[in-house]
């Protein structure tokens, strides 16, 4: 079992986290010249995935690959909702599968496992009774997963980032659109609960023009980093060896919905600054003198503490991201939403919406709150609480998902979202080696994105998923 572990690790580059000059390393946040992939826009034949919804699925046969931190949430949901039946479930650990198994209370007589060896996964791919894998693995392995599972005929659904490079980003796009399967970015921070009354605003009209908006991801996790058993062979540490907004997608996708891009705008350019690293190499270095374990780590260059980061978009708006997982912050993801009639803030919590010089008051934001809370929080969001995962967003984003797949409509986040989002990172570290130079942001959309119409979060058909008592 060890040599399998060993293998495996081999395989993705992760062996003996010899981490300076590594190819596995150079690989990360790579930006070739030919990053806009030219050769691919608009070919003949090319087929649009926004707004394209599916043959639809009475039951939706499920598979799980990576069942440590997040896919475990996941699975619980699943077995949650009327009409899922999960028949797969793989973890290189065969102790992580068989902990799953018992979050399954609704047992299928088809659920098969897969364990214990660094090809586990493509078996799972390639069973017949599969219509949507989750892929919830250390980052590095989202995009090649994703891809070969799509080529399996599988819809898949991706825990944050999608990719970790351009080109795993528009591999994704054209995976998608030439077999027509889902590639949906797991990103749960759209679907929490002011997120998506702010959304249901905009679209309405409540904000005026957007001019701007802000999102980020401050949340001290370095103790967790740098743990041994949090994340498998510390491949996050790893991770936060590059230099960038490494986790764009918590802050970015909220307010990229409500700017409509890939649906009406899109970003042009981006312009990136990282501290210098306080925090992250002393602590390697002071570890490494305790622990044998953590001296592939001493003496590397880390990435800076804090990331800020400025988008500017086709209609001249601008989006602001900051990145920091180090600092003794309270957590908090921004989300700000600047229009030319009103204004809304969520973090410093509670959240505030503004239509001039003070916020509303409580008795004014409840009468808000009833106007503009969507459909969607309406029909199962107390549900959605009640279950848990983050607040309730995580089970309303796969509540949401089963029930576009089981109508046959368009998933409210597409592969065009997915790659868009997860490019950012990659991005902002070519932004920063160079000086902090702007840095043009492909269209993975290939000019749609004047075209397509933004996706109807708020139940478009369907809404009658069911859950289980």
């Amino acid at each position: 079992m060890e040599k399998n572990r060993r293998n495996f690790f081999k395989l993705t580059g992760l062996a003996g986290l010899g981490l300076a000059g590594s190819s596995f390393m150079k690989g990360f946040g790579a930006v070739s010249d030919n990053y806009f992939r030219s050769d691919d826009h608009q070919a003949a034949g090319a087929f649009n995935m926004s707004g394209y919804g599916a043959p639809k699925l009475d039951t939706v046969r499920v598979g799980f690959i990576g069942l440590g931190n997040r896919g475990p949430t996941h699975l619980g949901h699943a077995d949650k909702i009327e009409n899922v039946e999960v028949t797969a479930l793989c973890d290189l650990r065969p102790e992580k599968v068989e902990k799953a198994k018992g979050l399954i209370k609704s047992k299928s007589d088809n659920l098969k496992v897969y364990s214990g060896s660094e090809d586990a996964w493509k078996n799972l791919c390639q069973q017949k009774d599969i219509d949507l894998i989750y892929i919830a693995t250390p980052w590095h392995l989202h995009a090649p997963m994703a891809i070969y599972a799509m080529k399996q005929g599988k819809h898949v659904a991706i825990e944050v980032p999608c990719a970790v490079t351009l080109e795993e980003c528009w591999d994704l796009v054209k995976t998608s659109e030439s077999t027509r399967k889902h590639c949906v970015i797991l990103e749960n921070c759209c679907y929490d609960f002011f997120e998506l009354l702010t959304l249901n605003m905009a679209r309405q009209g409540f904000f005026g023009e957007i001019i701007h908006a802000e999102g980020a991801y401050l949340h001290d996790l370095l103790k967790s980093n740098f743990s041994k058993q949090k994340y498998y062979h510390m491949w996050r540490l790893t991770q936060n060896l590059r230099n960038g907004n490494l986790y764009p997608t918590h802050g970015l996708g909220p307010v990229a919905q409500i700017m409509n891009i890939n649906c009406g705008d899109k970003m042009e350019f981006l312009v990136s600054v990282s501290s210098k690293d306080f925090m992250k190499g002393p602590m390697a270095n002071e570890l490494a003198e305790k622990d044998d374990e953590f001296k592939p780590f001493a003496n590397k260059k880390f990435g800076g503490n804090i990331n800020t980061t400025i988008i500017s978009t086709n209609k001249g708006r601008t989006i602001m991201l900051q990145h920091d997982v180090t600092s003794p912050n309270v957590y908090s993801r921004i989300h700000k939403v600047s229009g030319s009639k009103a204004s809304a803030l969520k973090y410093p919590l509670p959240a505030k919406i503004s239509v001039g010089d003070d916020w509303a008051t409580p008795e004014e934001l409840q009468a808000l709150e009833e106007k503009y809370t969507p459909p969607i929080v309406k029909k199962i969001g107390a549900m959605a609480k009640e279950v848990g995962g983050h607040g309730g967003m995580d089970f309303l984003m796969n509540w949401r998902l089963i029930d576009c797949l089981r109508h046959g409509i368009a998933t409210d986040l597409n592969v065009y979202d997915a790659a868009l989002w997860s490019a950012i990172a990659p991005l902002t570290e070519k932004s920063v080696a160079g000086g902090s130079n702007s840095v043009k942001i492909p269209d993975f959309t290939k000019g749609w994105w004047k075209t397509n119409e933004p996706v109807d979060v708020f139940l478009q058909k369907g809404g009658d998923t069911r859950i289980k008592v």
